[in-house]
């Protein structure tokens, strides 16, 4: 650490749409510093979740340092490869509070694309330097320069600015690798080492962690020359790993920085976190992590986002201590008698799509409850458009319905835009008159019946039959709105009745129906843990 000064030092991260060559890049970067080996192999390297492999896609922003020589002078540049889909756009925000530039990759056949346009904006507004790298100039429609004039449109970038690259073949990577140490400039803080536990993302930037219960100490593998930054941080320990912790910290030979170690009695290990989803691939790749890497089964249930009431009175005030509440589990979701309002979560859409789709496209969001707030051509053939919706209209898979309305061409991304008043209720999910917590939504008062329709539908389809009826209901309050049926298995009791009086079939008959009737009560309906995803897909594509 002590041969590379601060003036010597680049962080940067590499940012793009989905599948636009992050990855890739950050293969042939690695190849060129000899940080690797060069060998056929070598593909989506830092990509090391299992789940990461199957998708072939970044879910988890992954570090790296690399030391690069440059006209006679040796550069440690930090290196953090961040994922690309919409859903995991919080690990690109955390990478890049960590960073005093990116790489803006732009595939040169797809163009720019919505993830592509929330990501310069999200380094612009953290004052980084941003360099745009046009990458897949092999491929057979590649138009590189099409796409340098949409940046330069776009972004306000001269198309000068723009390295065009084929991260696959290698061509012309290293120009990249100049670019960085001449364009981003140096970081100016202190180096320290990373500290596994880390609580407070604000007070340090963080790549990633590894703790053993021998090492509580450890840097990350790629991290062996450079340790990422530390500021402060609070780690959940018992007394003996407190002094474990505190000792390894003590022999570690830092250079311009200090660690202390301040033990928490009011934190413990496996306290738990809040649960929270930015989509439904998010939510499928956590349950896919779960079973994969801790052999752990998952209940999925509802996603819901965080609504909010105003209170009606003062009796209610006074025992909730606060006017506007906000609601987190449906079931908990006041009567409209205790409200003055309901109030949702709404965010700022941005699509871009080929014009060819607008038509089909404005009917989806107009079918989302969203309301249009802008519409520009970035090129003779893509169209941005700028939409206000719900939250909880996207939030299953708007992005998978828009994919096979635009046959693939159409990109999304979101930000947060506040709250807004809107009719809600409750609906409630009844199996033979008992409600399902987990199945418990809050709709928009007008989509009600077909979203309660949709759902039974799905459940019918999903659920196991039994020995006895299932009805499955959707109810507001008390007012059932739709249902469906789940029919018995049928034992034929009356197969060994080769004639004799027909008293006797219909004494069968009765006992029979008295006997499904009795288990329609006691009996237990078991819901498959994959019925609640599968109902989700199903209301969403309804």
């Amino acid at each position: 650490m002590s041969r590379f000064p601060a003036e010597d030092i680049r962080n940067f991260s590499i940012i793009a749409h989905v599948d636009h060559g992050k990855s890739t890049l950050a293969d042939r970067l690695l190849e060129l510093t000899g940080t690797i080996d060069k060998t056929k192999n070598n593909k989506q390297v830092l990509d090391k979740l299992q789940v990461e492999r199957e998708r072939g896609i970044t879910v988890k922003a992954q570090t790296a340092s690399l030391v690069y020589s440059f006209e006679g002078k040796q550069y440690l540049l930090n290196l953090i490869d961040t994922p690309g889909h919409v859903d995991f756009s919080y690990e690109v925000s955390r990478s890049l509070s960590a960073c005093q530039g990116v790489l803006l990759v732009v595939d040169a056949n797809e163009g720019i694309q919505a993830q592509t346009v929330a990501n310069f904006f999200l380094a612009f507004e953290a004052q980084l330097s941003i360099i745009p790298v046009i990458n897949k100039i092999d491929l057979k429609n590649a138009d590189p320069e099409r796409v340098e004039k949409q940046i330069e449109k776009v972004f306000d970038i001269p198309s000068d600015e723009c390295i065009k690259i084929s991260a696959k073949l290698g061509t012309n990577v290293e120009s990249v690798l100049q670019a960085v140490i001449e364009r981003i400039p140096p970081y100016a803080g202190q180096v320290g080492y990373l500290i596994a536990g880390m609580k407070d993302v604000t007070e340090a930037q963080v790549g990633d962690t590894l703790y053993l219960q021998s090492h509580p100490v450890e840097p990350l593998p790629g991290f062996k020359s450079a340790k990422p930054m530390v500021f402060a941080g609070v780690y959940p320990v018992d007394q003996s790993e407190y002094n474990n912790l505190k000792s390894a910290i003590e022999k570690l030979t830092l250079n311009d920085s200090s660690v202390t170690v301040h033990r928490d009695s009011s934190l413990a290990l496996g306290a738990g976190w809040r649960l929270g989803f930015l989509g439904l691939l998010h939510m499928e790749v956590f349950n896919q992590r779960l079973e994969q890497e801790y052999n752990t089964s998952v209940i999925l249930t509802t996603p819901t986002v965080p609504y909010k009431a105003v209170l009606s009175s003062a009796k209610l005030i006074k025992e909730y201590k606060e006017k506007e509440i906000t609601i987190i589990n449906p079931t908990q979701f006041p009567d409209k008698s205790k409200v003055t309002e309901y109030l949702e979560p709404v965010v700022m859409g941005t699509i871009i799509t080929p014009d060819e789709y607008t038509g089909k496209i404005m009917a989806l969001c107009q079918a989302r409850r969203a309301v249009q707030k802008n519409m520009i051509f970035i090129d003779q053939n893509r169209v941005m458009l700028k939409y206000l919706f719900p939250l909880n209209e996207i939030v299953v898979d708007f992005y998978d319905s828009l994919k096979s309305l635009s046959s693939g061409y159409a990109s999304f991304d979101y930000e947060d835009a506040g709250y807004q008043t809107a009719e809600l209720v409750k609906m409630d999910i009844l199996l033979n008159g008992n409600a399902v917590d987990e199945l418990v939504t809050v709709v928009h008062k007008e989509k009600a019946y077909s979203v309660g329709k949709t759902i039974c539908e799905g459940l019918k389809d999903s659920l196991p039959r039994q020995l006895f009826e299932i009805a499955i209901q959707a109810a507001i309050g008390s007012k059932i709105i739709a249902r469906e049926t789940v029919k018995a298995y049928r034992k034929n009791v009356l197969a060994k009745c080769y004639g004799g009086d027909i008293t006797r079939k219909m004494k069968l008959l009765k006992r029979q129906t008295e006997g499904k009737k009795k288990l329609r009560k006691i009996g237990n309906i078991e819901v498959p843990k994959d019925a609640f995803i599968k109902v989700l897909k199903t209301r969403s594509n309804k």
